[in-house]
Protein backbone atom coordinates (compact mmCIF):
# COMPACT_ATOMS: atom_id res chain seq x y z
CA UNK A 1 0.00 0.00 0.00
CA UNK A 2 1.26 3.70 -0.75
CA UNK A 3 2.37 5.58 2.04
CA UNK A 4 -0.17 8.37 3.43
CA UNK A 5 0.48 11.52 1.83
CA UNK A 6 -0.73 13.54 4.58
CA UNK A 7 1.61 13.78 7.45
CA UNK A 8 0.92 16.01 10.21
CA UNK A 9 4.01 15.77 11.36
CA UNK A 10 5.40 17.94 8.35
CA UNK A 11 4.27 21.29 10.64
CA UNK A 12 5.68 20.03 13.95
CA UNK A 13 9.28 19.57 12.31
CA UNK A 14 10.83 22.62 13.78
CA UNK A 15 9.62 25.43 16.74
CA UNK A 16 9.19 27.68 13.89
CA UNK A 17 6.61 25.79 12.39
CA UNK A 18 4.94 24.56 15.50
CA UNK A 19 4.52 28.60 15.95
CA UNK A 20 3.19 29.70 12.78
CA UNK A 21 0.30 27.15 13.32
CA UNK A 22 -0.19 27.25 16.78
CA UNK A 23 -4.04 27.04 17.74
CA UNK A 24 -4.17 28.57 21.14
CA UNK A 25 -1.54 31.22 22.72
CA UNK A 26 -0.84 32.42 26.50
CA UNK A 27 0.91 35.70 27.15
CA UNK A 28 1.66 37.78 30.26
CA UNK A 29 -1.56 40.05 30.16
CA UNK A 30 -3.96 36.96 30.02
CA UNK A 31 -3.16 36.25 33.64
CA UNK A 32 -4.34 37.73 37.29
CA UNK A 33 -2.42 37.49 40.55
CA UNK A 34 -4.30 37.42 43.34
CA UNK A 35 -2.48 38.84 46.35
CA UNK A 36 -3.22 38.67 50.15
CA UNK A 37 -3.65 42.21 52.03
CA UNK A 38 -3.06 42.09 56.01
CA UNK A 39 -2.85 45.34 58.37
CA UNK A 40 0.82 46.49 59.37
CA UNK A 41 3.94 47.84 57.38
CA UNK A 42 7.01 45.85 56.15
CA UNK A 43 4.92 42.54 56.88
CA UNK A 44 5.64 39.73 54.54
CA UNK A 45 3.92 36.26 55.98
CA UNK A 46 5.06 33.04 54.38
CA UNK A 47 2.21 31.15 53.72
CA UNK A 48 3.59 27.30 54.44
CA UNK A 49 1.00 25.64 52.19
CA UNK A 50 1.64 27.91 49.30
CA UNK A 51 6.05 28.16 48.82
CA UNK A 52 6.62 31.44 47.35
CA UNK A 53 2.96 33.48 48.54
CA UNK A 54 2.95 35.28 51.17
CA UNK A 55 0.20 37.58 52.67
CA UNK A 56 1.78 41.13 52.74
CA UNK A 57 1.06 44.45 53.79
CA UNK A 58 0.05 47.30 51.64
CA UNK A 59 3.75 48.45 51.29
CA UNK A 60 4.85 44.78 50.32
CA UNK A 61 1.88 44.11 48.14
CA UNK A 62 2.45 47.53 46.14
CA UNK A 63 6.14 46.91 46.04
CA UNK A 64 5.09 42.39 44.66
CA UNK A 65 2.47 43.88 42.45
CA UNK A 66 5.32 46.74 40.70
CA UNK A 67 7.63 43.46 40.57
CA UNK A 68 4.54 41.85 38.68
CA UNK A 69 3.98 44.85 36.24
CA UNK A 70 6.99 44.92 34.64
CA UNK A 71 7.77 40.69 34.06
CA UNK A 72 4.09 41.58 31.97
CA UNK A 73 1.32 40.91 34.43
CA UNK A 74 -1.48 43.12 34.01
CA UNK A 75 -4.52 42.46 36.56
CA UNK A 76 -4.07 41.32 40.32
CA UNK A 77 -7.16 40.37 42.69
CA UNK A 78 -7.16 41.37 46.08
CA UNK A 79 -8.19 39.40 49.20
CA UNK A 80 -7.80 40.82 52.66
CA UNK A 81 -7.66 39.44 55.87
CA UNK A 82 -8.89 42.26 58.92
CA UNK A 83 -7.63 44.01 61.81
CA UNK A 84 -10.65 41.84 63.35
CA UNK A 85 -13.46 39.57 62.93
CA UNK A 86 -16.98 39.27 63.92
CA UNK A 87 -20.57 37.48 63.63
CA UNK A 88 -21.30 40.40 60.95
CA UNK A 89 -18.21 40.72 59.17
CA UNK A 90 -18.31 44.38 59.00
CA UNK A 91 -14.73 44.83 58.31
CA UNK A 92 -15.65 43.69 54.85
CA UNK A 93 -17.43 46.57 53.80
CA UNK A 94 -15.53 49.26 55.97
CA UNK A 95 -14.48 52.10 53.33
CA UNK A 96 -11.24 52.45 55.54
CA UNK A 97 -10.75 48.28 55.39
CA UNK A 98 -7.89 46.54 54.41
CA UNK A 99 -9.05 46.29 50.75
CA UNK A 100 -10.11 50.06 50.12
CA UNK A 101 -5.84 50.76 51.76
CA UNK A 102 -4.74 48.48 49.47
CA UNK A 103 -6.93 49.41 46.18
CA UNK A 104 -5.85 53.53 46.63
CA UNK A 105 -2.33 52.48 47.31
CA UNK A 106 -2.22 50.12 43.98
CA UNK A 107 -4.51 52.91 41.98
CA UNK A 108 -1.99 55.97 43.48
CA UNK A 109 1.29 53.61 42.74
CA UNK A 110 1.03 51.04 40.05
CA UNK A 111 -1.41 53.39 37.87
CA UNK A 112 -1.41 51.26 35.10
CA UNK A 113 -2.82 48.07 37.23
CA UNK A 114 -6.46 46.26 36.60
CA UNK A 115 -7.17 46.01 39.96
CA UNK A 116 -10.53 43.46 40.49
CA UNK A 117 -11.02 42.84 44.26
CA UNK A 118 -12.58 39.12 45.87
CA UNK A 119 -16.54 40.32 47.04
CA UNK A 120 -16.82 37.40 50.01
CA UNK A 121 -17.43 37.63 53.75
CA UNK A 122 -15.33 34.51 54.81
CA UNK A 123 -11.86 36.12 55.36
CA UNK A 124 -14.30 38.85 57.80
CA UNK A 125 -16.35 36.70 59.77
CA UNK A 126 -15.56 35.27 62.95
CA UNK A 127 -16.99 31.87 62.03
CA UNK A 128 -15.13 31.45 58.49
CA UNK A 129 -18.67 31.25 56.32
CA UNK A 130 -19.36 33.38 53.50
CA UNK A 131 -22.74 34.71 54.19
CA UNK A 132 -24.66 35.57 57.68
CA UNK A 133 -25.19 32.31 60.02
CA UNK A 134 -28.82 31.88 61.72
CA UNK A 135 -30.72 29.47 63.24
CA UNK A 136 -32.80 27.07 61.53
CA UNK A 137 -36.38 26.96 61.12
CA UNK A 138 -38.23 25.02 63.96
CA UNK A 139 -39.28 21.81 62.74
CA UNK A 140 -37.47 22.15 59.96
CA UNK A 141 -34.30 19.56 58.89
CA UNK A 142 -31.28 19.68 60.54
CA UNK A 143 -29.93 21.56 63.80
CA UNK A 144 -26.57 23.10 62.12
CA UNK A 145 -27.07 27.08 61.90
CA UNK A 146 -27.28 28.10 58.13
CA UNK A 147 -26.06 31.03 55.77
CA UNK A 148 -28.58 33.59 55.61
CA UNK A 149 -28.68 33.89 51.68
CA UNK A 150 -30.76 36.81 51.68
CA UNK A 151 -29.70 38.52 54.75
CA UNK A 152 -26.09 38.37 53.04
CA UNK A 153 -27.16 40.23 49.49
CA UNK A 154 -26.72 43.81 51.36
CA UNK A 155 -23.50 43.33 52.98
CA UNK A 156 -21.91 41.94 49.91
CA UNK A 157 -23.52 44.76 47.50
CA UNK A 158 -21.79 47.69 50.44
CA UNK A 159 -18.81 45.47 50.50
CA UNK A 160 -18.56 45.70 46.51
CA UNK A 161 -19.23 49.55 47.00
CA UNK A 162 -16.57 50.11 49.17
CA UNK A 163 -13.77 49.00 46.45
CA UNK A 164 -15.89 50.63 44.01
CA UNK A 165 -15.13 53.99 45.96
CA UNK A 166 -11.40 53.15 46.92
CA UNK A 167 -10.99 52.96 42.75
CA UNK A 168 -11.97 49.38 42.21
CA UNK A 169 -11.68 48.21 38.35
CA UNK A 170 -13.75 45.29 38.84
CA UNK A 171 -15.30 43.64 41.60
CA UNK A 172 -15.64 40.10 41.90
CA UNK A 173 -18.29 37.84 43.99
CA UNK A 174 -17.27 34.91 45.33
CA UNK A 175 -19.97 34.26 47.91
CA UNK A 176 -22.67 31.50 45.67
CA UNK A 177 -25.66 33.69 47.46
CA UNK A 178 -28.22 33.62 44.82
CA UNK A 179 -28.47 37.29 43.91
CA UNK A 180 -25.70 38.86 44.38
CA UNK A 181 -24.74 40.06 41.43
CA UNK A 182 -27.88 41.80 40.90
CA UNK A 183 -28.09 42.99 44.34
CA UNK A 184 -24.25 44.07 43.54
CA UNK A 185 -25.30 45.93 40.51
CA UNK A 186 -28.46 47.68 41.64
CA UNK A 187 -26.07 49.17 44.74
CA UNK A 188 -23.30 50.45 42.29
CA UNK A 189 -25.07 51.72 39.74
CA UNK A 190 -27.61 53.61 42.35
CA UNK A 191 -24.40 55.24 43.95
CA UNK A 192 -23.09 56.08 39.96
CA UNK A 193 -20.77 53.15 39.82
CA UNK A 194 -22.44 52.01 36.34
CA UNK A 195 -18.96 51.75 34.83
CA UNK A 196 -17.43 49.28 37.02
CA UNK A 197 -17.80 45.63 35.79
CA UNK A 198 -19.02 42.23 38.17
CA UNK A 199 -16.73 39.50 37.60
CA UNK A 200 -19.09 36.49 38.95
CA UNK A 201 -17.97 33.28 40.22
CA UNK A 202 -20.60 31.89 38.83
CA UNK A 203 -19.27 27.82 38.83
CA UNK A 204 -17.63 27.87 41.99
CA UNK A 205 -17.58 23.91 43.28
CA UNK A 206 -17.76 23.14 46.68
CA UNK A 207 -14.23 20.79 45.91
CA UNK A 208 -11.43 19.67 47.86
CA UNK A 209 -8.72 22.50 46.36
CA UNK A 210 -9.30 24.96 48.54
CA UNK A 211 -7.53 24.36 51.83
CA UNK A 212 -4.00 26.12 51.16
CA UNK A 213 -6.02 29.42 50.17
CA UNK A 214 -7.83 29.38 53.22
CA UNK A 215 -4.43 28.87 55.50
CA UNK A 216 -3.71 32.18 53.33
CA UNK A 217 -6.86 33.95 53.87
CA UNK A 218 -7.20 32.30 57.29
CA UNK A 219 -11.29 32.03 55.97
CA UNK A 220 -11.85 28.18 57.20
CA UNK A 221 -14.99 27.74 58.49
CA UNK A 222 -14.56 27.52 62.65
CA UNK A 223 -15.09 24.69 64.80
CA UNK A 224 -18.29 25.62 66.92
CA UNK A 225 -21.89 24.23 68.13
CA UNK A 226 -23.83 24.68 64.85
CA UNK A 227 -21.61 26.17 62.51
CA UNK A 228 -21.47 24.10 58.82
CA UNK A 229 -18.00 22.17 58.78
CA UNK A 230 -17.91 22.93 55.08
CA UNK A 231 -19.49 24.86 52.45
CA UNK A 232 -21.35 22.22 50.71
CA UNK A 233 -24.89 24.44 51.50
CA UNK A 234 -23.94 27.21 48.70
CA UNK A 235 -20.94 26.41 46.47
CA UNK A 236 -21.93 23.69 43.88
CA UNK A 237 -21.77 20.15 43.69
CA UNK A 238 -18.79 19.08 41.41
CA UNK A 239 -20.96 16.26 39.81
CA UNK A 240 -23.38 19.04 38.30
CA UNK A 241 -22.64 20.61 34.56
CA UNK A 242 -26.04 21.31 33.76
CA UNK A 243 -26.27 23.36 36.90
CA UNK A 244 -23.33 25.06 35.90
CA UNK A 245 -24.90 25.97 32.89
CA UNK A 246 -28.14 27.42 34.73
CA UNK A 247 -25.98 29.56 37.78
CA UNK A 248 -23.76 31.22 34.67
CA UNK A 249 -26.99 32.20 32.95
CA UNK A 250 -28.93 33.29 36.15
CA UNK A 251 -25.88 35.90 36.65
CA UNK A 252 -25.81 37.19 33.12
CA UNK A 253 -29.28 37.91 33.71
CA UNK A 254 -28.47 39.58 36.88
CA UNK A 255 -25.94 41.82 35.06
CA UNK A 256 -22.56 40.54 35.52
CA UNK A 257 -20.38 41.09 32.73
CA UNK A 258 -17.77 37.93 33.01
CA UNK A 259 -17.86 34.44 34.40
CA UNK A 260 -15.84 32.47 36.43
CA UNK A 261 -15.22 28.82 36.70
CA UNK A 262 -13.44 27.58 39.78
CA UNK A 263 -11.47 25.40 40.19
CA UNK A 264 -9.59 25.22 37.20
CA UNK A 265 -8.02 22.00 35.71
CA UNK A 266 -10.62 19.66 37.31
CA UNK A 267 -13.14 21.60 35.60
CA UNK A 268 -11.98 22.29 32.32
CA UNK A 269 -15.27 20.34 30.58
CA UNK A 270 -17.20 22.82 32.90
CA UNK A 271 -15.38 25.83 31.03
CA UNK A 272 -15.57 24.53 27.51
CA UNK A 273 -19.64 23.63 28.03
CA UNK A 274 -19.61 27.47 29.17
CA UNK A 275 -17.34 28.87 26.96
CA UNK A 276 -19.25 27.22 23.62
CA UNK A 277 -22.31 28.76 24.92
CA UNK A 278 -22.22 32.28 26.56
CA UNK A 279 -20.06 35.25 24.66
CA UNK A 280 -18.74 37.50 27.59
CA UNK A 281 -15.46 37.03 28.81
CA UNK A 282 -14.85 34.01 30.77
CA UNK A 283 -12.35 33.26 33.25
CA UNK A 284 -10.69 29.90 35.36
CA UNK A 285 -9.20 30.20 38.63
CA UNK A 286 -5.92 28.32 39.15
CA UNK A 287 -6.32 27.48 43.11
CA UNK A 288 -4.42 27.29 45.58
CA UNK A 289 -4.53 23.47 45.88
CA UNK A 290 -3.52 22.98 41.93
CA UNK A 291 -0.44 25.59 42.77
CA UNK A 292 0.67 23.36 45.22
CA UNK A 293 0.25 20.31 44.11
CA UNK A 294 2.57 21.52 41.72
CA UNK A 295 5.18 22.99 43.89
CA UNK A 296 5.18 19.78 46.03
CA UNK A 297 6.01 17.57 43.31
CA UNK A 298 8.40 20.04 41.88
CA UNK A 299 10.68 20.60 45.12
CA UNK A 300 11.40 16.39 45.09
CA UNK A 301 12.21 16.66 41.42
CA UNK A 302 9.10 14.84 40.00
CA UNK A 303 8.56 17.45 37.52
CA UNK A 304 9.76 20.24 35.84
CA UNK A 305 8.64 22.90 36.96
CA UNK A 306 8.39 25.66 34.43
CA UNK A 307 6.87 23.30 31.69
CA UNK A 308 4.26 22.25 33.76
CA UNK A 309 3.34 25.54 34.96
CA UNK A 310 2.88 26.57 31.12
CA UNK A 311 1.69 23.99 29.98
CA UNK A 312 -1.40 23.77 32.86
CA UNK A 313 -1.85 27.50 32.08
CA UNK A 314 -2.27 27.50 28.00
CA UNK A 315 -4.31 23.92 28.53
CA UNK A 316 -6.88 26.57 30.82
CA UNK A 317 -6.30 29.13 27.91
CA UNK A 318 -7.34 26.17 25.33
CA UNK A 319 -10.48 24.98 27.25
CA UNK A 320 -11.92 28.33 26.51
CA UNK A 321 -10.61 31.09 29.73
CA UNK A 322 -9.60 34.56 28.26
CA UNK A 323 -8.76 35.07 31.74
CA UNK A 324 -6.17 32.63 34.31
CA UNK A 325 -6.24 33.50 37.81
CA UNK A 326 -3.43 31.89 39.27
CA UNK A 327 -0.62 32.18 41.85
CA UNK A 328 1.55 31.23 39.23
CA UNK A 329 1.18 35.00 37.18
CA UNK A 330 4.59 36.60 37.85
CA UNK A 331 6.71 33.48 37.53
CA UNK A 332 4.51 32.66 34.49
CA UNK A 333 5.07 36.05 33.04
CA UNK A 334 9.04 36.07 33.85
CA UNK A 335 8.95 33.01 31.57
CA UNK A 336 7.04 34.07 28.87
CA UNK A 337 9.15 37.01 28.53
CA UNK A 338 12.29 35.74 28.99
CA UNK A 339 12.93 37.38 32.26
CA UNK A 340 13.41 33.96 34.12
CA UNK A 341 15.97 31.08 33.51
Amino acid sequence: MPFPQIRPRRMRRTEVLRSLVRETHLAPDDLVWPLFAVPGQRVRNAVKSMPGVFQLSVDELVAEAQEGYEAGVRSVILFGIPERKDAQGTEAYAEDGIIPRAIRALKEQVPGMVVMTDVCMCEYTDHGHCGILKAPKAGGPGQDLQVDNDATLPLLAKEALAHAKAGADIVAPSDMMDGRVAAIRTLLDGHGYQDVPILSYAAKFAGAFYGPFRDAAESAPQPGPGIPKDRKGYQMDPANWREALREVELDLEEGADMVMVKPAVPYLDILRLIRDRVDVPTAAYHVSGEYAMIKAAAERGWIDEDRVVLETLLCCRRAGADLVLTYYAKHAAQLLSGKKR
